[in-house]
């Protein structure tokens, strides 16, 4: 019987579990696998708060279904029946800016309408056709991209808007192919993201006529989903069929080094483990410090990727307080604009369960890449910007009933400019570590579907070492 430790218990180590559990029985291995979280709970950045009736998300909110990572998952766990999509009011999304929101595009007929982009922002997106492709395959920012192929004016108000609804990021040091390698990839191939988008639509629509189905040029699109009562059911269901016997909380790693008997051996406060397979489901800067004793250069290649801090704040308002047409996804925020937040979701607008009858929660973001600071600003601070900001975008002038702050000091992996280095050489230090796998949203792709499939991935390739030795 082979000993694998995953350490971290967030939905990548849990789904890496999980996932390596079934994969190890199919293959005909005999797997003793245990998962390390050094906190009480599992889950990591997922966490569904409920109180007073409300349903607060303290990370993500959930999971788009037009990739099947995250449902192949549910489905595996049978519990494909509990999910809950979201409402089709989510489809409205809304960027701030010239003092009202407006209303995010999503056709060529409401682009030509929509007051979000003015007629010479307008003109100079339609010249993208024109815009030469770049061809040195240098790792370009995504506001170099933004302003090279789509113009100033659509990059303050859609790109970098976007970015930091995402990753909380800074366009002007995000790496466009470790962040949207598809939209590289579309240049690279049509020369022009216009051009990619007729000639996709048009293929989609024929394959479309042949009962086949494609991706959409624009981006992954699909509904938003999660669970009645919040994204934390995924990580408990997960959490459950592991058992208490696999899942061992409140156990922190705090080394690693070769073992003698065994490949390696993990050090904890109060036992050393040995292990044939060790698996680190932890973020970057906790796995730099785990893997210092055996292999500095990684330790420093996995310090190199940044971290942005963030502010959650929930409130709750009786829905009669508040005059705004809640009838959407919620909006974000250009920092040109000046705000204090990133943008607010109107949660109870989005899922079902989660305010009580007659109220609505509204979830607002502060800090990111652009003001790191924000993190350290007190409750009173934290409260007075965002009623500010909610006064300023949708008049609202009422006192919240319902407050909860939460705080991320290290919230979200930065795919910087140079990422794809970086991992090229975490690949390669990893290579002369046989029995070390890296796994989680620290590395190709921050969402849930991406966790998802990074599970999968890495219990495949530990069956794989396991039957090659």
């Amino acid at each position: 019987m082979k000993k694998v430790i995953v350490v971290g218990g967030g939905i990548s180590g849990l789904a890496t579990a999980f996932e390596l559990r079934n994969k190890g029985a199919e293959a005909g291995i005999e797997l003793d696998v245990t998962l390390l979280e050094k906190e009480e709970r599992v889950g990591g950045k997922i966490w569904s708060i409920k109180e007073e009736g409300y349903l607060c998300e303290w990370g993500p909110n959930g999971f788009l279904d037009s990739k099947p990572q995250t449902l192949d998952l549910c489905r595996d766990l049978g519990a494909s029946e509990r999910l809950l999509r979201s409402n089709d009011n989510a489809r409205k999304r809304f960027i701030y800016t010239g003092g009202a929101l407006n209303r995010l595009p999503e056709n060529g007929p409401m682009f030509l309408k929509s007051r979000l982009i003015s007629w010479p922002g307008k003109l100079r997106l339609a010249m993208e056709p024109f815009i030469p492709k770049r061809t040195d395959g240098a790792d370009e920012t995504l506001a170099s991209f933004g302003r090279r192929r789509l113009g100033e004016e659509a990059l303050q108000k859609l790109i970098s808007p976007m970015v930091s609804g995402i990753f909380a990021g800074d366009p002007e040091t995000m790496s466009l192919r470790s962040c949207f390698s598809r939209i590289a990839e579309l240049e690279d191939e049509y020369g022009s993201l216009i051009t990619a988008m007729i000639k996709l639509a048009k293929k989609k629509k024929q394959e479309t006529a042949q009962g086949k189905a494609v991706s959409s040029a624009a981006g992954p699109g699909g509904v938003l989903t999660s669970f009645r009562w919040g994204i934390q059911e995924l990580t408990d269901i997960l959490a459950e069929q592991l058992g208490s016997s696999t899942v061992v909380t409140g156990q922190p790693v705090t080394g690693l080094t070769r073992g003698s008997s065994v490949p390696w051996r993990l050090k904890t406060p109060t036992v050393d483990i040995d292990a044939d397979v060790v698996i680190l489901a932890s973020p970057a800067h906790a796995t730099a410090g785990i893997v210092s004793g055996v292999d500095a250069a990684m330790a420093q290649v996995l310090g190199e990727i940044p971290y942005a801090s963030m502010t959650v704040v929930c409130f709750g308002y009786e829905r009669e307080r508040i005059a705004y047409d809640l009838n959407g996804f919620g909006y974000l925020i250009p920092k040109e604009e000046g705000m204090n937040t990133l943008g607010t979701l109107w949660d109870s607008s989005i899922f079902e369960n989660r305010a009580p009858e007659g109220k609505v929660l509204l979830r607002s973001m502060l800090g990111g890449a652009c003001f790191p600071e924000y993190v350290q600003l007190s409750d009173a601070e934290v409260m007075q910007r965002v009623k500010a900001d909610l006064k300023a975008t949708m008049g609202i002038t009422a006192d919240p009933s319902f407050i909860r702050i939460f705080r991320h000091p290290q919230a979200i992996p930065q795919y910087t400019v140079g990422h794809g280095k970086r991992l090229a050489a975490l690949q390669e230090r990893a290579s002369a570590l046989p029995g070390l796998f890296l796994t989680g949203n620290s590395y190709r792709g921050i969402g849930l579907n991406d966790c998802a499939a990074a599970a999968n991935r890495t219990a495949d390739e530990v069956v794989a070492h396991l039957k090659g030795r």
